[in-house]
């Protein structure tokens, strides 16, 4: 197979507030042989939180980001769902309304840019997926995950709207009953749990405006999770990682039940599996203590 190559697009949270899932992200692609090529120039993708201020400049933003990834002639990889919905939002509209194109090109041309609509946008967990393959995956894994049960979390923005991330990923979800992570637990040899809040809402983007709710949207979650006999959560989100590994005591008082599980990033879980040290991974950085043995 030829090697795989993409435009890695980091977003803010995996060089800040998550350094560990940067470090599994790259120690995940040297184990499949994937380069990524990390696109130091891009900038914030908005978060969601522009969009609703200014919806122009948030198009120009993501549009540069993407327009970055089209000089490498690379299809961009993110490792975020919110930074993934935004893009591949931001791609949509423009590939398919000339008129929204050109205007943000005139502004892309006064740094020396221009958005063509080259590129592809995908998430990590669909590049391994769709890409490399589990089948692949499932014959280079050296410690399967057999004895843990986990819960896979999706979050919102990986999967929803059906279809915008159906048209960009080329493993169908459904969003109601997605599988892409259950798919890749039992690829990496663990258990799936299966549990009616694993494609809700963590709470992240409600946080500011009604952090009561954004709490009871985590704590049930992980209760979820809990009562299906879960060992580990697993979440391709760096959003809803921080949510749910560091807001458990807000996350408890608000449903009045004790919650706490440890929490893995997507990456860190395949790293695991692929015979990854935790110390490779950095699940020393986990709020939740990630027991491994």
């Amino acid at each position: 197979m030829e090697k795989l190559r993409y435009a890695l697009f980091t977003g803010c949270t995996a060089k800040q507030s998550t350094p560990e899932q940067m470090m599994s992200t790259v120690a995940v692609a040297e184990k499949l042989g994937i380069e990524l090529v990390e696109l130091t120039e891009a900038s914030c993708c908005g978060a969601s939180h522009l969009q609703d201020y200014d919806d122009f400049l948030s198009l120009v933003l993501n549009a540069r980001n993407i327009a970055y990834a089209e000089k490498h002639g690379l299809t961009m990889v993110t490792i975020c769902n919110t930074c993934q919905l935004n893009t591949a939002m931001t791609k949509h509209r423009l590939d398919n309304n000339e008129e929204l194109k050109a205007k943000v090109n005139e502004k892309l041309a006064e740094v020396g840019l221009e958005y063509k609509g080259t590129s592809n946008v995908t998430h990590f967990l669909y590049a391994i997926i769709d890409d490399f393959g589990l089948d692949k995956l499932k014959e280079m894994v050296v410690t399967p995950l057999s004895q843990f049960n986990i819960a896979p979390f999706y979050g919102c923005h990986n999967i929803r709207p059906s279809e915008l991330q159906n048209e960009t990923h080329k493993t169908a979800e459904n969003p109601y009953n997605p599988t892409s992570l259950d798919d890749l637990i039992i690829a990496c040899g663990g258990e799936t749990v299966d549990y009616e809040e694993k494609n809700k809402c963590c709470g992240f983007h409600v946080e500011l405006q009604a952090p009561h709710t954004a709490a009871v949207l985590t704590g049930n979650a992980i209760a979820g999770a809990m009562d299906g006999n879960a060992d580990w959560m697993v979440t391709p989100c760096p959003l809803c990682h921080l949510k749910l590994d560091t807001q458990t005591a807000h996350a408890s008082k608000a449903i009045g039940r004790e919650v706490e599980l440890p929490v893995l990033h997507m990456q860190q879980m395949v790293g695991l599996a692929l015979g990854c040290t935790p110390a490779e991974l950095g699940l020393n950085h986990h709020l939740a203590k990630v027991d491994f043995v």
